[in-house]
């Protein structure tokens, strides 16, 4: 019995010192857990901290560049105000110098005008001796007259041959009015509507019809109208009736005043280069093979650039009038009738001026008093 119970000590003995390892071991994997779980909470706050500093820096740089862009951009707008006070210096200094410049133009002037008061002091003592001259100048008043016949003489055939002059001019005129006649009867017959100027015989086409803006491509419309208008026109200035008279045909083109003068001046040269390429391209069509020979000798192409601008009635451009192109004719006279018609306007001037020296010699001849007087008159009034 003894030997049962302490068997079972023995057991309840060894159970126990197992139960109590068990519970130590037990208390160290939970220190341990605890351990780890607080190790772990901690390093996932360090990694959240990082990642926020790091966020926090790359926000820094983004801003920091978008600080260096706006610095950089004001540097740009300081040197762009830097350079435009350069230039209102500049222009000052330019204006400095203008104002300076007027300043001593207004200096000479004033020297002049000094001088002039004494030159007009010295025409009035001088005046004087002119009165005394008058009275030698009436001697020499019959030998003038004796010229003047001359004169006359002379002046009677200067009008002979303007009269001469004026005949062949009127023929030379009636030609053209002819012509344009025929151009405006011809356009009337086939029922084109185009306007011929009546003194000149040139007609006007609509660029903006002729080409887009910009371009010196014919287009579709503009093709069409040259197909209506240049067989009509030119099959009347290529006729047996007029060819002979007619010494150019000219395309002229025009432009309004927007762009410069150069660029301008290109494009009215290729547009009339169109209308002259289409013309000569499609002349077989209208022309006999002698006409179209005639026609390339006598055609010539211009680009006018914006001289020549069309204006309103206000006196204001009208830039879609002025962009144009002008087709017209040269008669081999018209230089010709130029010239005779400043030698009978020189001749009208010679006969006013003739007429006029022999009133004042007749004058003069009747009353040299009143003559002598009138040339001191005249003398105080060049002095003054």
């Amino acid at each position: 019995m003894k030997k049962v119970n302490r068997k079972r000590m023995n057991d309840e003995a060894g159970f126990n010192v197992w139960r109590s390892y068990s519970d130590m071991m037990s208390g160290l994997l939970l220190l341990f857990v605890l351990i780890m779980a607080v190790g772990l909470m901690e390093a996932q706050k360090n990694y959240d901290d990082k990642l926020k500093e790091q966020a926090s820096r790359a926000q820094t740089q983004t801003e920091l560049a978008q600080t260096q862009d706006e610095l950089t951009q004001r540097e740009k707008e300081l040197q762009s105000a830097q350079e435009q006070l350069n230039q209102r210096e500049s222009e000052l200094e330019e204006k400095t110098t203008s104002l300076n410049s007027l300043q001593t133009t207004l200096d000479d002037q004033a020297s002049q005008l000094k001088k002039s008061q004494q030159q007009v002091s010295q025409q009035e003592s001088e005046l004087e001796k002119s009165r005394q001259q008058l009275a030698v100048q009436e001697s020499e008043l019959q030998s003038r007259d004796d010229a003047l016949a001359q004169s006359q003489k002379q002046l009677d055939e200067a009008n002979a041959l303007m009269k001469s002059q004026q005949e062949k001019i009127d023929q030379i005129v009636g030609v053209k009015a002819d012509l344009i006649a025929a151009l405006n009867d011809e356009f009337k017959k086939q029922q084109i509507a185009v306007n011929i100027d009546s003194q000149t015989g040139a007609i006007v086409l609509d660029a903006n019809v002729m080409f887009d803006w910009g371009e010196s491509t014919l287009t579709g419309d503009g093709e069409k109208v040259l197909s209506q208008v240049l067989p009509v026109y030119c099959s009347v200035l290529l006729s047996d009736q007029y060819a002979d008279y007619v010494a150019e045909v000219i395309i002229d083109g025009y432009t309004d005043s927007s762009g410069d003068y150069l660029t301008n001046l290109a494009l009215s040269q290729n547009r009339a280069y169109a209308v002259a390429a289409y013309l000569l391209s499609n002349s077989g069509g209208f022309l006999t093979d002698a006409q179209n020979k005639e026609l390339a000798q006598k055609l010539t192409a211009n680009g006018r650039s914006q001289s020549n601008l069309v204006l309103d009635q206000n006196g204001n451009e009208d830039a879609q009038a002025s962009r144009r192109v002008e087709i017209k004719f040269r008669l081999k006279d018209e230089e010709m009738i130029a010239e005779l018609s400043r030698i009978i306007a020189d001749t009208k001037n010679q006969t006013a001026q003739t007429d006029a020296a022999a009133q004042t010699d007749a004058a003069a001849q009747t009353d040299a008093a009143a003559q002598t007087d009138a040339g001191a008159q005249t003398d105080a009034g060049t002095a003054g």
